[in-house]
C-alpha cells in the first residue's frame, strides 16, 4: 500500500502545507512541547445569517503568510517564535452536518489539550464554537470572566440548541462564566441588560480612549481567569466585510488591535477568533484583520511570560 494513503501523518509528506504564521504543523499536539495550540474549527451550522465561516480557518492561515516574514512584529519588541512555543494542529474533524458530534468532539479535544497543560487559540467557524470550548476550560480553570468583542451580545434565549447567538446566555446558566466579571465590547444590537453583563457599546468605545477602556475592563475582570473571544463583526464592515452578520458603526482595526495589545497582565487562559466568512470578503481584508488580531493575542501571551 502507498504510505501516503494511510492515516498516520508524516510531516515530511506535507512540506507544502503550513500552519498559521508558518508555525509548525503537528498532528499529535497532545504530547508536543507546545505551550499554545492553534486549532481550526470549520463549523457554521449554527449560523443565523449568511453561512460560510466554516472556511474561515483556511482563509486566516492563508493570509497569515503576509505577516510571517517579520522577526519582530510591529509594535512588539521581540520575536514571538523565540518567546512562545506555538504549533498548529490543523482542523477539527467531525461528522459533517452533525452539530452534536461537532460539539462533543471539540470539547473532548479541548479537554485533552488542557489536561496536558496546553493553552488554546481556536479559529472558527461560527461563534457557537465558544460554548464547547468554555465547557472544557471551566473544567480546568473553574468559573471564568469573559472578555468578548462583538457587535452582538449573543445572550439571546430563544434560539435552537445550536445557535451562534445563544452561547453567552447558556454559559452563565451552566456556571462557566461570571457575567458581573465579564465585559462585552463593541455591541451595537439589542440585548437584555438584566442578564448582568458589563456592556461597552460601540458608540462609547469609539468615543473613549483605549487606556480608559482598558482600565475599566481590568477592574471588571478582577482576578478571575479570562476567556477571550473575538467575533470579527466587532469591527466595522469597512474593516471586515467578510462576515455573516455585518453591522455598521463598529470598531476600527486600529482600535481593536490597541485594545487587544492592552490586555497584557491579564490571566488569559483561552482565546478564540470567529465568524470570518471569506466568501463575502474584499481583497482578503477581513482575513488579514483576523490574522493580525490573532497574532497580537499570541504576543500578549509572550509578553506576559517575559514579564
Amino acid at each position: 500500500m502507498n504510505n501516503t494513503l494511510n492515516h498516520e501523518y508524516d510531516n515530511s509528506l506535507v512540506s507544502n502545507a503550513f500552519g498559521f504564521m508558518r508555525f509548525p504543523l503537528n498532528f499529535q499536539p497532545y504530547d508536543s512541547d507546545a505551550e499554545w495550540v492553534i486549532t481550526g474549527v470549520p463549523f457554521d451550522a449554527a449560523t443565523s445569517g449568511r453561512p460560510g465561516s466554516r472556511l474561515g480557518p483556511g482563509a486566516i492561515r492563508q493570509i497569515s503568510t503576509n505577516l510571517a516574514w517579520e522577526g519582530c512584529r510591529w509594535p512588539w519588541q521581540f520575536d514571538l517564535r523565540q518567546q512562545l512555543k506555538v504549533i498548529d494542529c490543523g482542523d477539527l474533524v467531525y461528522a459533517f452536518g452533525d452539530a452534536q458530534d461537532f460539539s462533543d468532539k471539540l470539547q473532548a479535544h479541548a479537554e485533552k489539550l488542557l489536561a496536558k497543560g496546553k493553552r488554546m487559540l481556536t479559529f472558527g467557524g461560527d461563534h457557537y464554537i465558544s460554548l464547547p470550548l468554555l465547557r472544557a476550560h471551566a473544567k480546568t480553570f473553574g468559573k471564568m470572566a469573559l472578555v468578548h468583542f462583538d457587535a452582538h451580545t449573543d445572550t439571546y434565549s430563544n434560539g435552537p440548541t445550536f445557535d451562534h447567538g445563544t452561547m453567552f446566555y447558556t454559559a452563565p446558566k451552566e456556571g462557566l462564566i461570571s457575567p458581573e466579571h465579564s465585559v462585552q465590547i463593541g455591541i451595537r444590537t439589542e440585548f437584555d441588560p438584566s442578564l448582568g453583563f458589563n456592556v461597552l457599546d460601540a458608540a462609547q468605545v469609539n468615543d473613549r480612549s483605549v487606556d480608559d477602556i482598558l482600565a475599566q475592563v481590568k477592574q471588571i475582570v478582577g482576578d478571575l481567569p479570562v476567556y477571550l473571544t473575538f467575533d470579527i463583526d466587532c469591527l466595522d464592515p469597512a474593516h471586515a466585510p467578510g462576515t455573516g452578520t455585518p453591522v455598521i458603526g463598529g470598531l476600527t482595526s486600529d482600535k481593536a488591535s490597541k485594545l487587544i495589545r492592552g490586555l497584557q497582565g491579564m490571566n488569559i487562559v483561552g482565546m478564540d477568533l470567529v465568524e470570518v466568512a471569506p466568501g463575502y470578503d474584499q481583497s482578503e481584508i477581513t482575513a488579514l484583520a483576523a490574522a493580525s488580531l490573532a497574532l497580537d493575542m499570541l504576543h500578549v501571551q509572550a509578553a506576559n511570560k517575559i514579564k
